[in-house]
């Protein structure tokens, strides 16, 4: 039993296994498998500051059968497996530190059944969720988590992705019902079955949505569907202040109002989506919300919502009840973060994200604006805050040593406040290589039994080594 928190082991390099499992892979897959440098690199890509660390080789996988061949090679020589979907994750998940090989599951996109009347469906890893949502288009569901890229629903099982639609219909793990996946060996399980609710045996789904592809390979997932509400409503609305905004979804969350989304832009984001979109809104604090429902509860909610802003000092409630308007200001709120970089073209970007309870939030998000002024960064923030979870994305000169370093000391006080106000130091962005320097706070002794975990799912330390969790040696 573990009794502190201990590191475990390094995944040592071996240049020799690589070259070697290169060469049977090259036989096994044929055009299938590449070692050219581009791809590679394209596929350890990152979006934060990490530095981009390519795998030796790239697979194309098929099939569940093609995965569990290409882990259970390099199990048998001891060589990293990082899996790759769409390459949207934040936190340098794709990286390879040790080198190894990267399986490309974006061709296994078939979506294997969709059961209407249980409200399910069983699709493939690389299957995306905009694509999944037009397959459902003529059956009345749609699948609600939308994390803004586009991302394979394989992917956002193992970053245990959320998004806009949380607060209403929860994040991956909520929807969710089972996976197929690729075990450290190369043995193919599945976790669950497609019953709602069940008591037999451990939760491995709930354990491997999240884990970041350090446990397995997800290459099956079998998902909650949702019902396309009768009418959506939306709208946008301004405040004085960055705390006001902030204090206005906390009554409404608090009063029970069933809100769909309830997103935050500070005046900064909105000048940024401005440029970036051409909307002309008002350059202050704002709201963006939705209600889904009947006619009648839609209404209803809008009332209480207006309320409720009004007593925060917000002006100027307008609705986009056209599906086209509703549809302008949401693609222009999921661009927001490419819309940052008009603020300062040529500037490098670290986005990063926090979650605190609803209590907090206002709190949290006063305290990291004041620490961005002292700083002095351009720095927009834009959360989902009905469910208490927030964004900072950090506008950097490339060239400059001291701002990437004056940012990750930012960006350790983001962390830090949110975990002693009872949150968390990523709300969706995932943990990778990022923030792994957080997991001994956040969570203490427990973080050895994640440790130990690892360790019996995956003892020789080859899926995705150098990801979540603090390693020795």
């Amino acid at each position: 039993m573990p009794s502190a928190v201990q590191p475990h082991f390094k995944h040592p390099k071996n240049e020799e296994a690589i070259r070697l499992v290169c060469s049977l892979l090259a036989e096994q897959f044929g055009e299938r498998f590449t070692m050219g440098k581009a791809l590679r690199e394209q596929h350890a890509h990152t979006t934060t500051g990490l530095q981009n660390e390519m795998p030796d080789g790239v697979v194309f996988a098929q099939s569940t059968e093609d995965v569990s061949k290409i882990v259970a090679l390099c199990n048998e020589h001891s060589v990293p497996v990082i899996a790759f979907g769409s390459g949207s994750s934040l936190e340098g998940q794709l990286n390879a530190p040790y080198g190894g090989i990267s399986v490309d599951l974006s061709g296994m996109n078939a979506i294997l059944e969709v059961c209407a009347e249980d409200l399910n469906c069983t699709v493939q890893a690389g299957v995306t969720r905009k694509q999944l949502n037009d397959y459902l288009r003529d059956t009345g569901l749609f699948f609600p988590i939308d994390p803004g890229a586009d991302a394979t629903l394989g992917g956002m099982a193992a970053t245990r992705a959320s998004g806009t639609n949380a607060v209403r219909y929860g994040t991956m793990k909520d929807n969710v019902l089972s996976l197929k996946a690729v075990m450290a060996d190369g043995t193919i399980i599945e976790t669950a079955s497609k019953a709602k609710k069940s008591s037999a045996g451990y939760d491995l789904t709930r354990l491997l949505v999240g884990s970041e592809g350090t446990l397995g390979i997800i290459t099956e997932v079998s998902l909650k569907l949702s019902g396309i509400p009768q009418a959506i409503s939306g709208g946008i609305c301004g405040f004085p202040d960055l705390e006001s905004a902030c204090n206005a979804v906390i009554m409404t969350i608090q009063c029970g109002i069933p809100v769909a989304r309830i997103e935050l832009l500070d005046s900064l984001q909105v000048k940024a989506v401005n440029l970036h979109s051409k909307l002309g809104l008002e350059e202050r604090p704002t709201l963006l919300v939705e209600f889904h429902g009947t006619d009648s509860g839609v209404a209803e909610q809008a009332e209480l919502f207006a309320d409720i802003i009004e007593e925060f000092g917000g002006s100027d409630f307008e609705w986009a009840t056209k599906p086209e308007d509703r549809t302008r200001l949401w693609t222009a709120r999921h661009e927001a973060y490419w819309a940052t970089f008009s603020l300062r073209p040529g500037a490098k970007s670290i986005s990063s994200d926090a979650c605190v309870p609803i209590s907090q939030l206002a709190e949290c998000v006063r305290e990291t604006q004041k620490d961005i002024e002292v700083t002095g960064f351009l720095a927009p923030i834009v959360g989902h805050v009905g469910d208490g979870n927030f964004h900072v994305q950090l506008l950097l000169d490339p060239e400059n040593p001291d701002e990437h370093a004056a940012a990750d000391a930012f960006l350790g006080r983001l962390a830090e406040r949110a975990i002693a106000m009872g949150g968390t130091c990523t709300g969706e962005h995932g943990v990778g290589q990022g923030k792994i320097k957080y997991m001994a706070q956040e969570f203490g002794p427990a973080l050895s039994y994640m440790i130990a975990i690892k360790e019996v799912f995956d003892p020789k330390n080859i899926m995705n080594p150098g990801k979540i969790l603090p390693e020795h040696g």
